[in-house]
């Protein structure tokens, strides 16, 4: 009869050879991508309104309303914000926006109706009316893009088949930052994306959205019932390209690399914004969440090396762990996505992952998330306010 500790290393080993072999998979997921960035794209520039539903400012607010008005793209694009109370912060960005811009068309409009639990999607639903062209883009806030980043994002709609492009996106941190935020930022890059790419790689494609991106046609739009279903879900995002596949429709993942601001975290901030994610990516894709847990080959890696008493074959077997991870961090967070930071915060990498498994544990122990200073339960992608 085995003892406790041998069973422990037999799970802790078959747990990080599982872990190595998704490495793989995710290196393989980040090749095909990047194959698809060298192919001519095509020329497609339909008439574009821009959503950006707004709550407050920062920092980083005006440099990223300030990008989406640099766009170089050959066709018309209009910008449309949206906020719930006439005395919110962000419209003095907004003012400065128009007189810094005055040729492009911006409008700022208020959105005094809750249409549902999420107050992004209840500005978005009260924004949409006033979107004159044909295809709409809702990116949050603090999106950072780059000047051909509608170009690049609108040229798959050139096959009559896409309903929706959603785009990659890498975290950039304040200055002065935290270490927590170093660590969602590194996660951003080596750990979640790469999870994007293998899902598309695996599953022929995808068949969800990013919130820093989600482009679609209003046709795509209205086959997937629209906006005010989504009021009530907290990752609208997942939800809304999942529903445009669902309707027929080909979601794209386009090559237009965006950034988004990762805030100073303390412990606490770090602790509740990372648990929502998790909890919410456990309701959105429940079967390929229980799986995730096999993806952090570092960490059962270490417990592998404790449980078998430091033995050299559990050394060599985290050798091998290391130099997978290492691989995928650099393929995909400096090779694919070119993030500056990910050499520079890469020795956090092990430290990042033992987060990661945390988070992932501790999301099965509960149905609660913390957002913007709101408490919520979660029940099948839905959010009900926890008084």
């Amino acid at each position: 009869m085995p003892s406790i500790p041998e069973v422990i290393e037999a799970i802790t080993t078959l747990l990080t050879l599982a872990g190595i072999v998704y490495m793989l998979l995710a290196l393989w997921g980040a090749r095909d991508f990047h194959r698809t960035l060298s192919l001519p794209a095509a020329t497609f520039a339909p008439p574009v309104s821009i959503l950006k539903p707004l709550k407050g400012t920062d920092d980083h607010l005006d440099a990223g309303l300030e990008s989406h008005c640099l766009q170089q793209y050959p066709g018309p694009y209009e910008l449309i914000f949206g906020v719930h109370t006439p005395d919110d912060p962000a419209i003095a960005a907004v003012d400065r926006l128009r007189l810094r811009h005055p040729n492009i068309p911006i409008h700022l409009i208020l959105c005094p109706q809750r249409l549902g639990t999420s107050g992004k999607v209840s500005n978005l639903v009260q924004m949409l009316p006033h979107a004159t062209h044909s295809h709409l883009l809702i990116n949050d806030a603090d999106i950072l893009v780059s000047p051909h980043y509608l170009t690049g994002v609108m040229a798959p709609f050139a096959n009559p088949h896409t309903g929706l492009v959603t785009a990659p996106y890498i975290g950039t941190t304040s200055t002065p930052t935290t270490l927590w935020a170093k660590i969602e930022a590194l996660g951003i890059s080596t750990d979640f994306m790469p999870g994007v790419l293998t899902a598309r790689k695996l599953e022929g494609g995808i068949r969800f959205g990013l919130g820093s991106t989600l482009a679609m046609s209003k046709a795509a739009l209205s086959a997937a019932g629209g906006l005010q279903p989504l009021s009530e879900y907290l990752a609208d995002d997942y939800e809304l390209g999942n529903r445009i596949a669902a309707a027929g429709f080909h979601v794209a993942l386009c090559g237009q690399i965006v950034a988004t601001t990762v805030p100073s975290y303390n412990l606490a901030g770090f602790w509740h914004h990372q648990l929502r994610w998790a909890r919410s990516t456990r309701d959105s894709r429940k079967l390929g969440y229980v799986g995730l847990g096999i993806t952090y080959c570092v960490p059962w890696a270490l417990a592998t090396v404790i449980a078998s008493g430091a033995s050299l074959w559990s050394l060599s077997l985290l050798t091998f762990a290391l130099l997978a991870r290492l691989a995928v961090a650099l393929t995909v967070g400096v090779g694919v996505l070119r993030d500056p930071h990910v050499l520079r915060d890469l020795w956090l990498l092990p430290l990042r992952d033992c987060c990661g498994l945390l988070f992932w544990l501790w999301s099965f122990a509960g149905d609660t998330v913390l957002w913007r200073g709101e408490r919520f339960r979660l029940h099948q992608g839905r959010i009900t306010q926890v008084s």
